[in-house]
């Protein structure tokens, strides 16, 4: 790593270790696997007291397109619904039940739950109507299941970002990755996925954050 070109901080590399690391593959909108998951997450540390909803997917299409005369895919809707809806709400009903079990800190807290959004929740553009209305059920479900936990001492927080350098968009042409950047009012870049993470950091660490949706999103309003 040390021959490794470094980047702008500096970095050139970093070394995992695996005993802190535990890998599962499934899907979000199974019991049996996310339940496995959780039981084996658990298994191997002693506890699970932060569980983080990042699994999403979306589809690009309009209600009703009129120059095909072609409605939207019910189907996808409700694909797009059940797995970025369902799958977070899966995730967070089985991740509580092995956090109930921990041993409450002073102030009672047991653990935290972080989901995530997406500025279309509020300001869902063309074609997005599945997408935002997903992420506009994880804002809206943020609330009432804080609320829920709040006796088991366990919080529940949404991030909603902005746009952000994840694989989906290292997809697209240079050309529009730069003209979506430049929609950013402050800073105006793509956001980072350790921004992200930092934020993620941030949240767990401080108890006094519940029932909150935060933006992350260098101020951008999204245009329709």
């Amino acid at each position: 790593m040390g021959k490794n070109e470094p980047d702008a901080d500096g970095h050139r590399g970093c070394i995992i270790n695996t005993a802190s690391v535990a890998a599962f593959d499934g899907q979000v909108t199974s019991e049996e696997e996310v339940q496995s998951a959780v039981s084996l997450a658990t298994e191997k540390f002693g506890k699970l007291d932060l569980a983080v909803n990042c699994a999403g997917i979306a589809v690009a299409m309009k209600t009703y397109n009129f120059n095909k005369k072609t409605a939207h895919s019910l189907k996808d809707f409700q694909r797009v619904i059940n797995v970025n809806i369902g799958g977070t709400f899966n995730v967070i009903r089985l991740a509580v039940g092995e956090m109930g079990k921990n041993e409450p800190d002073a102030d009672g807290h047991r653990g935290c739950i972080i989901n995530t959004a997406s500025v279309a929740a509020f300001d869902g553009q063309v074609g997005q109507a599945a997408y935002s209305a997903s992420k506009g059920g994880i804002v809206g479900m943020t609330l009432p299941i804080a609320r829920d936990l709040a006796p088991m001492g366990i919080r529940v927080i949404t991030i909603a970002p902005g746009l952000f350098s994840t694989p989906l968009l290292a997809g697209l042409p240079e050309k529009v990755r730069s003209f979506l950047a430049r929609q950013v009012p402050f800073p105006p870049r793509l956001g980072d996925p350790a921004e992200f993470a930092h934020l993620v950091t941030s949240l767990a660490e401080n108890p006094m954050i519940n029932g909150e949706v935060i933006m992350l999103d260098g101020a951008i309003r999204m245009q329709p």
